[in-house]
């Protein structure tokens, strides 16, 4: 059970739900053991956060366990949909634990968002990877093309295929550098509509306003130094604090999050820093339903 997720089922505001789905990695292998070891890390922390002066065990954090994953990764991904659609028809914010990243599709595929923002370092734009549409380099064109989601913004993303970088030349794709990320967040609260200027911040108010977001974060987003258990590292990333303030900031538009790529190729680093971006995404979300975040 995830620390602290100890509401039933029935009355739960958040439900944890593992996928540990390990089908397409190409590099090193172990997304399987992610959601275990997320769990496992974050047992660690208090339940009292001090931002929010509230404690994560009351925010009505239900863990319903792992969905189990088999090599069918197509039906795999429609039954995931189908268990994480159960949740937000309970009016409850899915919490998706990865496994690899191909998992997002069925978390897309069951809150229907209008934009998904992610933290990745690569694009995930490709059509098919070895041929196969349903792989975790795919996942943000396969929710573009196929799943309706209307525009992606991909934070921290630093490496592409050429076409992958084509596809986010086009108007429904923005991608934001790893050096244009820190003033990309403190931006969302200026003017706009969610472009990013010639200064490299954002231009927008309320760059989400009207739209339902889903936020997925890879963790091959954060620079490898900080999460070296992943399946494909990618120097020049990201920082631990600057994704938590995306998470903060992006989680009160959201009807949606996960955490996926954490493998066990390190000492914990990886594992930790998603469960506590987890605990980042609900602590933010709770506050603003209450009308009371300062993020």
């Amino acid at each position: 059970m995830f620390p602290g997720a100890t509401t039933d089922r029935e009355a739960a505001s958040y439900v944890v739900v593992g996928a540990p789905l390990d089908a397409t990695t190409t590099f090193q292998p172990g997304t399987r053991f992610g959601p275990d070891r997320v769990r496992r890390f974050a047992e660690t922390f208090d339940d009292y956060d001090r931002r929010t002066e509230s404690c994560f065990s009351a925010h009505g954090v239900c863990d319903a366990g792992n969905v189990r994953a088999w090599d069918d990764t197509e039906a795999y991904l429609d039954h995931l949909a189908a268990e994480l659609r159960s949740v937000v028809y309970d009016d409850a914010i899915p919490l998706l634990v990865g496994g690899e990243h191909t998992v997002t599709h069925a978390g897309v595929d069951a809150v229907d968002p209008d934009v998904l923002v992610v933290c990745d370092a690569h694009l995930d734009l490709r059509d098919a990877y070895d041929g196969n549409p349903l792989n975790h380099a795919c996942v943000t064109r396969r929710a573009l093309d196929d799943l309706g989601v209307d525009r992606a913004v991909i934070v921290g993303a630093r490496t592409g295929s050429e076409a992958e970088w084509d596809r986010a030349a086009e108007a429904d794709v923005t991608v934001v550098a790893p050096e244009d990320a820190r003033a990309w967040i403190d931006g969302l609260a200026g003017d706009g509509d969610g472009s990013i200027g010639d200064d490299g911040r954002s231009t927008a108010s309320d760059p989400f306003a009207g739209e339902a977001v889903y936020c997925s974060i890879d963790v091959d987003g954060l620079d490898p130094g900080f999460a070296p258990g992943t399946g494909t590292m990618e120097p020049f990333g990201l920082t631990p604090r600057t994704v938590r303030d995306l998470v903060r900031t992006v989680a009160p538009h959201a009807v949606g999050f996960d955490v996926v790529e954490v493998n066990d190729r390190d000492d914990g680093q990886a594992a930790a820093l998603g469960g506590k971006l987890l605990r980042e995404f609900v602590f933010a979300h709770a506050t603003s339903e209450r009308g009371e975040s300062d993020v």
